[in-house]
């Protein structure tokens, strides 16, 4: 069985939550046979999708897992940003055709929310890459 490299992309803006959703993602990424051969911080929601194009233009990288938060605000910028950042996750999944794990949280989500999905998120986002992967 040959090696599957995935990348993991992740938000620093929300740091110790995403360090929760990091050491998950790991320990999945183990039990279902996926190697994460690169991790890939960035400082937030928006910049995932060049990272991802950039860790998707790779050889070695057959998919790859998205992690991140985009908590509830005053105005709509979480909403827009969003759906901004879901298309374009999408659009990169089909243009390389290379399945991409999502685990980011919200948009929308309030603070009170956000503790108890972490696990479980990151878990759902490498399980999904890894049933595509098969």
């Amino acid at each position: 069985m040959s090696t599957k490299n995935i990348a993991l992309i992740m938000g620093s803006f929300h740091k110790q939550e995403m360090e929760i959703m990091h050491a998950e993602a790991l320990v999945v990424a183990k039990d279902v046979g996926l190697h994460i051969a690169e991790e890939i911080w960035v400082p937030g929601s928006l910049e995932k999708p060049l990272a991802l194009k950039k860790a998707l233009q790779k050889d070695n990288i057959v998919g790859a897992v998205v992690l991140g938060i985009i908590e509830r605000g005053e105005t709509a910028h979480g909403l827009v940003m969003g759906q901004a950042v879901t298309q374009a996750i999408i659009q990169l999944q089909l243009e390389f055709m290379k399945p991409v794990g999502m685990g980011i949280l919200g948009p929308n989500i309030e603070p009170q929310q956000i503790p108890p999905r972490l696990k479980p998120y990151a878990a759902a986002a490498v399980r999904a890459a890894a049933v595509m992967l098969t």
